[in-house]
């Protein structure tokens, strides 16, 4: 596996694998890599002759008193993981390589930026876009692949791929999860015993919301009120819980066939995300 830290070093290597006529996947990531991430770069090893993974702390999305700083980093053990999968290249740029000191250029999926983690997190999915953008553009893979259990930021990124023309298709992977239930996340070695103990419940949730709907309950507000009741009860803070058209993530109605719950919460000082898609069957 090659790591390397620059977009010149980059560009060349990638020249060197499309004069050969293979097609590159490619999995941005965070580090701090878990199975879930090792999923991603598994599916890529089957779709592509080579696959980039990109770690990369973006400064960007975080915003003021949020956990830049202290975002858990684990770059030899990251390396480690990867080279063990098969992947071929990391790319591992500074801030300083992604982003000019004097940038004046920033990418927004309007409107559906500001919903959800967007409304609790104002400039996060701009952040997101931007950096995302860019290295596709530094990458320039042929297909790129994203957890679905972040499925609004895989919609914002679809529609900037659609909206720009960007020639990559992406490509959405199953939520990973623990034996418990609760889906894999970097932040979750924010979480005490205690509150592992506790953390499950928020796919538990998702799942009893799932249950109603399918046997026929319609009043989605009043599943939501419930979901949140029971989130406060098991002692998170409820930030969203929301039955949502999955093509969109507007809010469902009736008459939606596939729908998408999407739930977020925090637990002490840890925040958590999830989310479940289904369609309800024809009658």
């Amino acid at each position: 596996m090659q790591t390397i830290t620059t977009v010149s070093e980059l560009r060349n290597a990638i020249r060197v694998w499309r004069l050969a006529g293979e097609s590159i996947a490619f999995v941005p990531t965070m580090g701090n890599l878990h199975e879930g991430h090792l999923k991603l770069v598994e599916v890529a090893r089957g779709k592509a002759a080579r696959v980039v993974v990109s770690i990369f702390v973006n400064p960007a999305q975080f915003g003021v008193g949020e956990d830049f700083e202290t975002y858990p980093r684990s770059e030899r053990e990251d390396q480690d993981k990867l080279h063990a999968v098969g992947t071929d290249l990391l790319f591992l740029p500074a801030v300083s390589e992604v982003y000019a000191i004097d940038a004046k250029t920033v990418v927004t999926v309007t409107g559906l930026s500001d919903l959800y983690c967007g409304a609790s997190r104002p400039g996060h999915f701009k952040g997101v876009a931007t950096v995302v953008c860019k290295l596709f553009n530094m990458v320039q893979p042929d297909i790129a692949l994203f957890g679905l259990k972040d499925f609004q930021q895989l919609t914002i990124i679809q529609i900037m791929v659609r909206d720009l023309n960007i020639p990559v298709e992406i490509i959405g992977v199953e939520t990973v999860r623990e034996a418990s239930g609760l889906a894999m996340s970097s932040r979750n070695s924010y979480l005490t015993a205690e509150q592992r103990a506790i953390a499950p419940k928020l796919y538990k949730a998702l799942c009893a919301a799932r249950a109603a709907i399918l046997a026929g309950h319609r009043s989605y507000a009043e599943i939501e009120h419930n979901a949140g009741l029971f989130l406060q009860e098991s002692g998170f803070q409820t930030d969203y819980f929301c039955v949502c058209r999955s093509r969109d993530l507007k809010k469902a109605e009736t008459g939606d066939g596939n729908l998408v719950l999407l739930a977020a919460a925090k637990l002490g000082k840890t925040r958590l995300i999830d989310n479940i898609r289904f369609s309800i069957p024809n009658k």
